[in-house]
């Protein structure tokens, strides 16, 4: 179970993430909402973070909650603000991913 919250607090990263990357385009009460968004996501995402620390090891759960947030930041940056998906970009992306599977494998 803790597993799932260490996800679910690895995709909230992400979304923090999002909402900061959005708040730069928009001014005003936009901004205001996007900036709530990513206090929201940011609270959350800590949050599960302790709680799913309390069985898992620090020194993997960690590890795999950064992961999560930079691949899904990636991914976001693709897809949603376009950015450039280089070989050397995903090359080190896949690394990444390979690398959280293997924390994961080996806890």
């Amino acid at each position: 179970m803790n597993w799932i919250i260490l996800i679910v607090a690895g995709l909230c990263e992400t979304g923090f993430t999002c909402c900061l990357g959005r708040a730069k385009y928009v001014t005003g009460t936009e901004w205001w909402l996007w900036i709530g968004g990513f206090l929201a996501f940011s609270i959350l995402s800590m949050v599960l973070l302790a709680k799913a620390i309390q069985t898992l090891p620090l020194g993997t759960a960690y590890p795999v909650w950064t992961g999560i947030g930079a691949v899904g930041t990636v991914f976001i940056g693709i897809f949603v603000f376009h950015e450039p998906a280089t070989f050397w970009r995903l090359f080190f992306l896949t690394t990444l991913i390979g690398s959280i599977v293997g924390l994961k494998a080996l806890s």
